[in-house]
């Protein structure tokens, strides 16, 4: 069995500054991430929102059954973060300054250019346990604040850092990978994100990408590390 890199049985909140636990204050950045995603969805009124759409969003229509990709997005964050936590510290970092540079990006634009998207059905073709989840999702997740997609920019940086993590197979970075575009693609077939949504997440996730491997963690860096 693989042993982890770090010895977290040791922590200790006063040590938190010691360099090998120092990395563990990233995670901080979520507290500051749920605090805006409450702000933002309670604070900015859907009237004040502007309306995304794209004459693509019409010709997707919408599937229950990507509701799987849409919420397994979740435990992908969560699994991803802990198995890096424990078995590769600086992809641990790299994932999550990735995470918080789209966080703070699509939230400043939330609140610069607050978005909103009117593609959720009034009603399900067909009736189901898939379906009535999805109703919950939509009452407790408004339709605002929806471009960027953080579902879309966070599973990009997830796949990125699995694919230049030389401690997975190719059969891992494969599922990882299928596994990210299918949550992509989710986001437009359960009506939670427009075509738009997606596409700009993809560019938040380009600049996230360039940021994080070639300026914050260079190659370079990274070998003398």
């Amino acid at each position: 069995m693989k042993k982890p890199t770090v010895d977290y049985r040791d922590f200790r909140l006063r040590r938190i500054n010691e360099p090998r636990f120092s990395h563990l204050k990233l995670l901080v950045s979520w507290l500051g991430y749920f605090l805006m995603y409450v702000l933002t969805e309670n604070l900015i009124p859907p009237e004040k929102c502007h309306i995304v759409h794209s004459p693509l969003d019409d010709l997707i229509p919408f599937r229950e059954e990507f509701l799987i990709a849409y919420c397994f997005w979740y435990a992908l964050i969560v699994l991803s973060l802990l198995y890096f936590l424990f078995y590769d510290v600086d992809s641990f970092k790299k994932l999550q300054v990735f995470i918080i540079i789209t966080q703070v990006v699509a939230m400043a634009v939330y609140i610069i250019y607050p978005t909103r998207q009117d593609l959720r059905p009034e009603t399900f073709e067909r009736d189901n346990f898939l379906t009535h989840l999805m109703a919950l999702i939509y009452t407790a997740d408004t339709n605002t604040g929806v471009c960027p997609s953080l579902h879309v920019a966070y599973s990009l940086g997830i796949a990125s850092v699995w694919v230049k993590y030389k401690g997975a197979s190719w059969v891992w970075k494969t599922f990882i990978v299928v596994t990210a575009i299918l949550i992509c693609l989710s986001t437009m077939f359960v009506k939670q994100h427009s075509a738009v949504d997606v596409i700009a997440a993809v560019g938040l996730s380009l600049l996230a990408e360039v940021l994080v491997f070639y300026v914050i963690y260079p190659k370079k860096k990274a070998k003398e590390e």
